[in-house]
């Protein structure tokens, strides 16, 4: 690699000159990604659901926790590092990429070493093998940690967007092909392990930056303490993501573990649709803007707002028609999971809003107070979580969304603080659209499902067409909402503004 080439390919200044339309367009990518996945994935759930027992997605459950915990172990945040880093060098990315290649192979021999304490612990003897198969995806991570932040950090996003939708589409297609040839729990594994690998191979077809050997001395201090400290962050937030699916199937066992563990897969989907993805731009865009504070404040506010209106109006939607939902993608084996999700629905707006607090600690660099503030989530979520264990996946899932409440306030005024963004600010583009949201979802459940003149009637329709016309009075209801409490359409119009703007580039370009 040629040193000219080099310095132009790890310098961001030419983003400057359109930051913002760069910003939107790649927020706009990553939400296609994520929109395209959701539906490649329902399309493979209503496939697995029926060709698969309940028990084999309980089973595959079982080992995923540890090994994407694992996974983030050896990524050890130096993806985030090269994403948020005000300067980096050719000699600095290659011993980011070997310590990344290093840390998954080892995290993957150990993984395979855990196998007999999973069997052992769950009494279920299949796992061991289906552990040895998920060390593979471990390996294939590490190798593509620094390409895909590299791609992210020139907000590279359209490219990602193609990369990510490949990848599903042939992990989907292996996962089906599978199914059919009566491979059952295999299936499943075959999806994830194909998954990292082709994530891993597009990532560097896209992006041809190559290692060179490591060195000592190159500065990479700083990035590998930023690293750490969202390793530690992330390893506390696996353990209480994961800590209800684990206590779930030690005390209830597969079955229960499988509804529960499908209403959460539709319960966290919007925030996956949503709050993942824009982390990613929302980094690459705020990092650019640490010197001045004023737009920094501003982007922020706006994608705060953003979130808040259509996060709010996803949750009582989906809080509206969970039970439906439910039968329509999985069928009515699952009817079970659709009580859960309608008690796991009414937080995912607020999830929204409280995943988009890590934005302003990583595009700071400031990963030690996420760190700090991660401990006290994951206290308060464990608590809440062991509160609602004897009431079984009901209890667990009301535990757990409410644990989101609690934290989002503290969350939002904490991160903030750094960057001089009050509290009221961030709260007076929230409470709008939650209080509409609120609103409409408790109307529309009164004029559809209670009321005795239009609930016979709307019980009488079609699944699909309940959940389209639930959708629309919700829909309609909110907006009016939104109207009256903002006193006009601007924040809409400007909503719709931001929409358009989303809109992707139509070519690939390669780094370099």
């Amino acid at each position: 690699m040629k040193a000219d080439y080099a310095q132009e390919f790890f310098n961001t200044d030419h983003l400057q000159s359109d930051l913002r339309g760069r910003a939107v367009r790649g927020a706009g990518a990553a939400i296609f990604a994520k929109v395209a996945i959701y539906g490649i994935n329902m399309i493979s759930v209503v496939i697995l659901a029926r060709l698969l027992a309940p028990e084999d997605f309980g089973l595959v459950t079982m080992v995923t926790a540890p090994c994407m915990l694992l996974m983030d172990f050896g990524n050890m945040g130096l993806t985030d590092a090269t994403i948020q880093s005000q300067e980096i060098n050719q000699k600095q990315i290659s011993t980011l990429f070997w310590i990344n290649t290093m840390l998954s192979l080892s995290f993957s021999v150990l993984l395979i070493g855990l196998a007999p304490v999973f069997v052992w612990f769950y009494n279920e003897p299949r796992l061991k093998s289906i552990t040895i198969a998920f060390s593979v995806a471990l390996i294939s991570s590490g190798l593509s940690g620094q390409h895909l932040g590299l791609l992210k950090r020139n907000m590279r996003f359209f490219a990602i967007t193609v990369n990510e939708i490949i990848a599903a589409i042939t992990s989907v297609v292996i996962a089906v092909v599978l199914a059919l040839h009566g491979y059952k729990y295999w299936a499943l594994v075959g999806r994830q392990v194909s998954l990292s690998l082709a994530i891993t191979a597009g990532s560097w077809i896209l992006c041809r930056w190559r290692p060179s050997l490591p060195g000592f001395g190159t500065g990479i201090g700083t990035m590998l303490r930023f690293g750490t400290n969202l390793l530690a962050h992330n390893t506390i937030y696996y353990f209480s993501k994961n800590l209800d699916k684990v206590l779930l199937g030690r005390r209830y066992g597969t079955q229960p573990l499988a509804y529960y563990d499908r209403a959460y897969h539709l319960f966290v989907m919007p925030v996956n649709q949503l709050g993942f993805p824009l982390t990613s731009v929302a980094v690459a865009t705020l990092s650019r803007l640490r010197d001045d504070l004023e737009r920094y404040r501003r982007y922020f506010l706006n994608a705060l707002s953003i979130l808040a209106l259509l996060g709010m109006l996803v949750s009582a939607i989906i809080t509206l028609t969970a039970k439906d939902l439910v039968f329509l993608l999985l069928g009515r084996q699952w009817g079970e999971a659709g009580q859960i999700l309608s008690l796991f629905a009414p937080a995912i707006g607020v999830m929204l809003l409280y995943v988009s607090t890590g934005w302003l600690h990583l595009s700071i660099g400031r990963s030690d107070r996420l760190l700090r503030f991660g401990i006290i989530s994951v206290i308060v979520t464990v608590l809440f979580i062991v509160m609602g264990l004897p009431f079984g996946p009901l209890g667990v899932a009301i535990a757990y969304g409410v644990s989101f409440y609690v934290l989002v306030v503290p969350s939002l005024w904490y991160a903030a603080r750094p960057v001089n963004l009050k509290l009221p600010a961030m709260l007076s583009v929230i409470w709008k659209p939650y209080v509409s949201a609120l609103c409409a979802g408790l109307l529309s459940w009164f004029v559809l499902y209670s009321a005795e003149v239009t609930s016979n009637i709307f019980a009488s329709f079609n699944i699909f067409v309940r959940i389209i016309v639930c959708g629309i009075v919700c829909i309609c209801i909110y907006v009016l909402l939104i109207i009256i409490l903002y006193r006009g359409t601007k924040s809409l119009l400007q909503f719709l503004a931001v929409f358009r703007d989303m809109t992707p580039s139509m070519s690939i370009k390669k780094v370099g």
